[in-house]
């Protein structure tokens, strides 16, 4: 593993004017033969709950991995994104520094779903076969990992913290025979995370017998994220969370997560959260009166603790011309003021059969929505 050297700009880059690196700190990653390259850290991430990231991103040994393990886009994003948001209650974002997992490579995580995964015998009878998979589901699918590095007063930045999430079916797709038909299982919740528990302390067992000595000590934080089925237009959720101190090789408790990613508009959305399932439609039904060939509108919803705290839509037309863009948004943008409240970030992309168009957003709190329009 690289040793990350830190340097102060200004006081290297003598000959250079200093106005312009007083935005970055300086990093030399060290490679054991000797040889440096020049990374640096922003000054300024984007908001207080975003992390800074080295810059130019370093690729970890297991980067592509997911996508053979994750079926959904969706679901690989939020194990991403999220795995991330919860690290930021563990790991200051003021304090550390984000980068890709740099420890676990792509046939240990391979090796390690293979042993903990039930492996179903061969039998003739294929009825037999169908029961055999539906007892014994595989439904550990992937582990994600995540470093938090800090900066230290000799110059130097040290991995202080892992972050691991742990991603688990909720539907079990298998076939007797290659080739032949798809056979699906759904896993009840209560299932899914008493394996998935068990799972996570055996991770946690294999990753502290690493022959790598950071991982033997530094403080790990476990999620167990929950996928959605392979066609979901809206990803799983974590539901569970815990931090293992340093050094240590027991998970002794675990945190509920009690969040929740909605489809609206879906009967879900109208059932659990009608409220916040009327005001969508609202929104849908004012452009209709504005738009008559417009199709529709789809939304997704994070909720946390049953609360909406970040409202993303999607409205799909077709437009003649620049100036309709410009009219449109206009419109759009006086019914997020005039529909949604200001208590939860909510983002509206409208988009053409040539991608995104513009774009209205406004963080929670705040009481003018941001606009931005594509050329």
């Amino acid at each position: 593993m690289k040793r990350l050297i830190l340097l102060i700009g200004c006081a290297l880059l003598l000959l250079s004017s200093c106005s312009n690196q007083s935005q970055e700190d300086i990093v030399q990653p060290e490679e054991n033969e000797g040889e440096t390259e020049i990374s640096i850290i922003p000054n300024y991430s984007l908001s207080d709950d975003q992390y800074k990231m080295l810059l130019p991103y370093r690729p970890g040994p297991a980067r592509g991995a997911i996508t053979n393990q994750v079926t959904n886009r969706v679901d690989i994003d939020e194990l991403e994104e999220g795995l991330r948001r919860h690290s930021t209650s563990v790991f200051d974002p003021k304090k550390y520094v984000f980068e890709e997992g740099q420890y676990l490579e792509t046939e240990f995580i391979y090796e390690l779903i293979d042993s903990l995964n039930p492996n179903v015998k061969e039998k003739k009878d294929e009825k037999e076969q169908i029961k055999e998979h539906r007892n014994n589901p595989r439904v550990f699918s992937h582990i994600l990992e995540q470093n938090y590095l800090e900066r230290k007063d000799n110059n130097t930045v040290e991995l202080v913290g892992l972050s691991i999430g742990i991603s688990l079916k909720s539907v079990y797709r298998f076939q007797t025979e290659t080739g032949g038909d798809y056979y699906y299982e759904k896993i009840p919740k209560k299932e899914m995370e008493e394996e998935g528990k068990k799972i996570a302390q055996q991770v946690l067992e294999a990753i502290r017998e690493q022959d790598k000595e950071e991982l033997k000590k530094v403080p790990i934080m476990i999620a167990l994220f929950r996928e959605e089925e392979q066609s979901s237009p809206v990803p799983g959720n974590f539901v569970a969370k815990t931090l293992v101190g340093e050094g240590e090789h027991t998970i002794d408790k675990w945190e509920t997560i009690n969040e929740e990613n909605v489809l609206f508009p879906s009967d879900q959305a109208n059932e659990k959260y009608n409220e916040d399932h009327q005001k969508v439609k609202t929104f849908s039904e004012k452009i209709a009166d504005y738009f008559p060939n417009y199709v529709g509108v789809a939304g997704r919803g994070l909720y946390i603790e049953k609360n909406l705290t970040q409202l993303s839509i999607e409205v799909p037309i077709e437009f003649y011309g620049k100036g309709e863009v410009i009219g449109f948004t206009q419109y759009v943008y006086g019914l997020v003021k005039e529909i949604f409240p200001n208590y939860y970030d909510i983002e509206v992309d409208i988009t053409s059969s040539n991608g995104s168009e513009s774009l209205i957003y406004r963080k929670a709190g705040e009481d003018e929505p941001n606009v931005h329009i594509y050329h």
